[in-house]
C-alpha cells in the first residue's frame, strides 16, 4: 500500500493512498480459500471447489467486500500512524468511472482512493491557577418557602358548589370555543374546564370577563393574545370565545397541615416543605451553576485562540443557524424586527460556532488529561431523562434507536462529560462565593457577553456553553387560551 500526501496546508490533510493490484488479489484469494472450505456446490465434493470456479461465482462480491474492508479500516490506521488526530471521519473519493471500477473488481488494476480531513489542532493546556470565578449565592428565605408551599396546597382546596355570581377566588367550570373572526382556531376549544377566577392560567383579561357569571350563562368574551405569545398565529391578534358556564364552585378554606400533604400523597407537611425547599435551591442552583460555568468559560476562551476545524465550526453553525429561525419563525418575526440583519446574524452566530467549538476541543483534551469517564450507569440515566420528554406511545421506540446507534448515544454522553470536566476545573480554579439577591442571580448576562450583537430574542439558539444541550421545552398547557406560568409551582414529588 503507498500511501501519498497531496495536502498539508493549516488543518487540511488529503491523502492518495494506492493499494496495488497484486496486493488486491491476495486478499482475494485469501477469500476464496476461506470460502472453499466452507461452500457447499452441487457437482463437487465438500473443499474441493477449485477456486477459479469460485472466482468465477464470487469473484467480484468478494472483491466487493475487499475494497469495503480497505475503505473501513485504511483511514483510521493511516490517521493513527501519522500522530494525527481527525476533526471528523475522513472523506473518501475514488473513481466514479464504471469502467475502471470494473477492472479494480475483477483484480485488473490497482485500487487508488483520497482521504480529505482537517486535524485536531495541537494546544498546550494552559496553567489554571489564575483563573478565578465568582459563585453568586441566593439563600431562599422561609418566606419563599411558605409562599410555595401555599401555591402547592391550593392545588388540594377543595370547592363547593354554589348559587349565585362567580367572584375571584372562585371557580368555574366553562364550555369555551376561540375564534378569529368567525374562524374557530386550532387548540381554542375545551370542555368541562376548570379555571380558578384570578389565578391567571389564561391570558390577560380572560378571567375578568367571567367575573360575575352564573351557572347557565352563554357569555362572549373578547381578549387580545400577548405579541410574544409562543403561537406565532395568534400573537397579538385579537380573539373572541363563546363561553359556556355550566358551574360556578366556591373555595373551602385552605389549610396547610399534615392532612393538606397526604391530600397530595405525602407523609407529611414536614416531607411537603422539604421537598419544596430542594426544588426551590434547585432551580436557583441551576442558575448559579450556568453563571459560573459562563465565567470559567470565558476565562478559558480568552487564554486560547487556536484555528477550529471549519467542518466542525460549520456543523455546529447549522445547529445554531437552524434553531435560530425556528424561534423566529415561531415568533412570527424578522431579522429586522431584531434590529439586524440577516448578514449580522450570520457573522455573530458564526463567532459563537468558533467559540463553541475551540472551547469543546480545550475541555475534550482537559477532560482526556484528568480521566474523566461517563459511566453507562450515567449515560442510562440520561437516556432515560430524555426518553421521559416524550410520549408514552414514542418512548419504547425512541429507546430501541439510541441503543442501537453508537454516534446517537455520543449526543448524550457529550453534555455528561462536558459537565464532569467543568467540575473537574472548579476543583482547580479560585472560587469565591459571593450572597446575592434573587433579582441579582435571576438577571441576564450583560447583552455583549451573553448574545452576538442585537439579535436579542433568538437567544434559544444561544445556550451560552460550549455545546451543552439544554432540558427540552415544557410541555404546553392545554389550551392556547392559557399563557405560560412566570414560574413552576413545584410538584409534589
Amino acid at each position: 500500500m503507498q500511501v501519498t500526501e497531496t495536502l498539508n496546508s493549516g488543518l487540511k490533510r488529503e491523502i492518495t493512498v494506492t493499494v496495488p493490484a497484486g496486493d488486491m488479489e491476495s486478499k482475494l484469494l485469501a477469500r476464496l480459500e476461506t470460502a472453499r472450505g466452507k461452500a457447499r456446490i452441487n457437482g463437487f465434493r465438500p473443499g474441493k471447489v477449485p477456486l477459479q470456479h469460485l472466482r468465477k461465482m464470487y469473484g467480484k462480491s468478494f472483491m466487493a467486500e475487499v475494497v469495503n474492508e480497505i475503505l473501513s479500516d485504511t483511514p483510521r490506521n493511516i490517521v493513527a500512524e501519522r500522530g494525527e488526530k481527525a476533526a471528523m471521519q475522513p472523506e473518501i473519493t475514488m473513481t466514479e468511472d464504471e469502467k475502471e471500477a470494473e477492472k479494480i473488481l475483477a483484480g485488473g488494476s490497482d485500487f487508488e482512493f483520497k482521504l480529505a480531513y482537517e486535524v485536531i489542532p495541537a494546544f498546550e493546556i494552559k496553567d489554571f491557577s489564575g483563573i478565578s470565578v465568582t459563585r453568586p449565592v441566593y439563600d431562599v428565605p422561609e418566606e419563599e418557602i411558605d409562599e410555595q408551599v401555599k401555591r402547592v396546597a391550593e392545588s388540594a382546596r377543595s370547592y363547593e358548589p354554589k348559587d349565585g355570581k362567580a367572584k375571584e377566588g372562585d371557580r368555574v367550570t366553562i364550555d369555551y370555543v376561540g375564534k378569529i373572526g368567525d374562524e374557530a382556531f386550532a387548540g381554542g376549544s375545551g370542555t368541562d374546564q376548570p379555571l380558578v377566577l384570578g389565578s391567571k392560567e389564561f391570558i390577560p383579561g380572560f378571567e375578568d370577563q367571567l367575573v360575575g357569571a352564573k351557572a347557565g350563562d352563554e357569555k362572549k368574551v373578547t381578549v387580545t393574545f400577548p405579541e410574544n405569545y409562543s403561537a406565532a398565529n395568534l400573537a397579538g391578534k385579537e380573539a373572541t370565545f363563546d363561553v359556556t358556564v355550566k358551574e360556578i364552585a366556591a373555595p373551602g378554606e385552605l389549610e396547610i397541615n399534615d392532612e393538606t400533604a397526604k391530600n397530595l400523597g405525602l407523609e407529611s407537611l414536614e416531607r411537603l416543605r422539604e421537598i419544596v425547599r430542594g426544588q426551590i435551591e434547585s432551580q436557583f442552583g441551576s442558575m448559579t451553576r450556568q453563571k459560573v460555568k459562563r465565567q470559567l468559560l470565558d476565562q478559558l476562551d480568552k487564554d486560547y485562540s487556536f484555528e477550529a476545524p471549519s467542518k466542525l465550526v460549520e456543523a455546529e453553525f447549522n445547529n445554531i443557524w437552524a434553531q435560530v429561525n425556528r424561534d423566529l419563525e415561531a415568533a412570527g418575526r424578522t431579522f429586522a424586527d431584531e434590529e439586524t440583519t440577516e448578514e449580522e446574524a450570520r457573522a455573530d452566530y458564526m463567532k459563537l460556532a468558533q467559540r463553541r467549538v475551540r472551547l469543546g476541543l480545550v475541555l475534550a483534551e482537559i477532560g482526556e488529561r484528568a480521566g474523566v469517564q461517563v459511566s453507562d450507569e450515567e449515560l442510562q440515566r440520561a437516556l432515560f431523562e430524555f426518553i421521559r420528554r416524550f410520549p408514552a406511545d414514542q418512548q419504547q421506540g425512541i429507546y430501541e434507536y439510541y441503543r442501537g446507534n453508537p454516534s446517537a448515544l455520543t449526543t448524550l454522553r457529550a453534555p455528561i462529560f462536558e459537565e464532569k470536566v467543568v467540575d473537574h476545573l472548579l476543583g482547580l480554579v479560585s472560587v469565591t462565593d459571593n450572597k446575592v439577591s434573587k433579582e441579582e442571580l435571576m438577571a441576564e448576562d450583560d447583552e455583549a457577553d451573553a448574545k452576538p450583537a442585537k439579535a436579542k430574542k433568538a437567544k434559544k439558539a444561544e445556550k451560552a456553553e460550549a455545546g451543552a444541550d439544554e432540558a427540552a421545552e415544557e410541555p404546553k398547557k392545554k389550551a392556547p387560551a392559557k399563557k405560560k406560568a412566570a414560574s413552576k409551582d413545584a410538584d409534589a414529588e
